[in-house]
């Protein structure tokens, strides 16, 4: 799997979390959070391998120390993706590769 699909299944993921989430007056938090989680996720999945984006998470370690792993944002990274409401889909990932 390459870089950009692991880390585009990594963020459907999160997105399927969100939308599995149930809270009592929630008032559209979780749906809002997955859709721009699945946007994010079809930006990083049109990605070219050798996007600066991409080689900027590799380099800070998000898909391992050889940067073949399955994509692994870390603590920090995990809880911004988790907390990610929207904005342009680019600002996620150096946001998050500014977290690492």
């Amino acid at each position: 799997m390459s870089r950009t699909e692991s880390l585009a299944d990594y963020l459907r993921a999160q997105a399927r979390r969100r939308l599995d989430r149930v809270e009592p007056n929630d008032e559209g938090r979780n749906a809002r959070c997955a859709l721009a989680l699945l946007d994010a996720a079809a930006y990083a999945g049109s990605l070219p391998e050798d996007d600066p984006l991409v080689l900027m998470l590799e380099r800070a370690g998000c898909f391992g120390p050889l940067g073949d792993e399955p994509f692994d944002p870390g603590e920090t990274g995990l809880s911004l993706i988790r907390a990610w409401q929207g904005g342009e889909p680019h600002e996620l990932l150096l946001t998050l590769r500014a977290s690492t």
